[in-house]
Order: C-alpha cells, then sequence, then structure tokens
C-alpha cells in the first residue's frame, strides 16, 4: 500500500512541477509563488519533506547508520541545510492490518531545478537500496523561503 501511494504521489508531483503547479498529499492545487509574492528579502523555493521508515527485515535501522546516511547522502547532496525529526508512522496494509514503524523525517527547501529534483529521487533510491525499504513516503509544496 505504501508503494502504491508513493508512486501516486511521485507522478502528481511530476505532473504539477511540468504545469507549474504543485498538487499536495490531500489533492489541493497550489499555484507557484511569484517573485513579488515572496517579498524582498525572499524568493519561490520548493519544501520536501522525506519520510524514512527505520525497521528494514533484518532489524532496523540503527542511529550510527541514519548518521552516516546524513552525512555522505545528505549532506553530500543538499550541503545548505535541513531538519530531520523523528516521528511514529502508522498505516493501514493491503490484508487491513494497521502496521507502526518508528521513521525519521527528513525537511528540505531547495530550488526547483531538475538538479534539486535529481539529488531527490537519488537520495531516495539510495535509502531503500541501502536499507532494503519497499519506499520512501515523500510530499512538496511550494513556499516563500528567506535565508
Amino acid at each position: 500500500m505504501r508503494t502504491a501511494a508513493v508512486g501516486i504521489l511521485s507522478a502528481v508531483f511530476s505532473a504539477g512541477v511540468l504545469a507549474g503547479t504543485v498538487l499536495s498529499v490531500g489533492g489541493s492545487a497550489q499555484r507557484a509563488p511569484s517573485e513579488s509574492q515572496c517579498g524582498s528579502t525572499g524568493s519561490p523555493q520548493l519544501r520536501t519533506t522525506l519520510y524514512f521508515g527505520l525497521a528494514r527485515p533484518k532489524g532496523a535501522v540503527s542511529e550510527l547508520e541514519w548518521q552516516l546516511f546524513l552525512r555522505d547522502e545528505v549532506t553530500a547532496r543538499f550541503p545548505d541545510g535541513f531538519t530531520v525529526w523523528e516521528a511514529e508512522g502508522q498505516w493501514r496494509r493491503a490484508d487491513g492490518v494497521v502496521d507502526h514503524e518508528r521513521s525519521k523525517v527528513l525537511l528540505l527547501v531547495h530550488p526547483d531545478t531538475s538538479a534539486a529534483r535529481a539529488s531527490l529521487q537519488g537520495l531516495i533510491d539510495r535509502y531503500r537500496k541501502t536499507f532494503d525499504q519497499q519506499s520512501v513516503l515523500w510530499e512538496t509544496a511550494r513556499v516563500c523561503a528567506a535565508p
């Protein structure tokens, strides 16, 4: 079920970016803020939130493994900064059972560029492969940001 949701979100995001609109997880359209809407000190950016599950078939992702992933993968792709916090996720599996999982949430504010999108996809792919994950949930929205 998580894989299907992530696939749908990916398709919605891609279609929204091409049309100049990003659709939120709830499905409402959000137009890109213009330079004038962001004021003299802000600029239009994307805010992307990634949800990394920590359970895997053979144990959990350790704090050391997570810190190394942040250092080697996240910081390398997004050196200007990010925010991370711990979370507890819940979802209904295809068989109707409600599952729970400890997670890490990563928030990034970045330009809307093909390089940033490629970095996000690379980050997701690397996490899935390294930690034997079925999916990484992500959402994005257009925002105004100031340094």
